[in-house]
């Protein structure tokens, strides 16, 4: 089963374009990941600039409308990810309780929709996607 951990640093909606990381925060989480890797769990993980950085389009009045961030109505926002593929949730979320993260960090864990959770209708709709080769 692969599973998203999706990294949500608390405050990290107002955090400005140039954010600067803290080296030994750096350090630390390196390990992890070396951790996953080593384990053969880890397929891919990213982290991701601050919201100040990002836009976001959204289709409420049917047609699509683009707003720069900062992003004033954000009350949690991704910080990063984790893409691993382990045997159960049980698993996954044990991974995540060894993250060095720290008091102001959350980790929120998402399985990942594979095509046999969809009926025969929707997978005949979905057919050849699902062929798409992941890194």
């Amino acid at each position: 089963m692969r599973f998203m951990m999706l990294m949500i640093p608390l405050g990290y909606e107002s955090a400005p374009a140039d954010v600067q990381l803290d080296p030994e925060r750096v350090a630390a989480m390196m390990r992890y990941n070396e951790a996953l890797k080593d384990a053969g769990v880890l397929i891919t993980l990213d982290g991701l600039h601050p919201p100040s950085t990002g836009a976001r389009v959204s289709f409420a009045t049917g047609e699509p409308v683009v707003t720069d961030g900062p992003f004033i109505e954000a009350k949690e926002v991704l910080g990063g990810y984790w893409m691993i593929e382990v045997a159960s949730r049980a698993e996954a979320i044990a991974w995540a309780k060894k993250c060095p993260g720290s008091p102001n960090e959350v980790i929120e864990i998402r399985q990942v929709q594979e095509m046999s959770d969809f009926s025969p209708e929707v997978q005949e709709v979905v057919a050849g996607f699902g062929d798409l080769k992941r890194k």
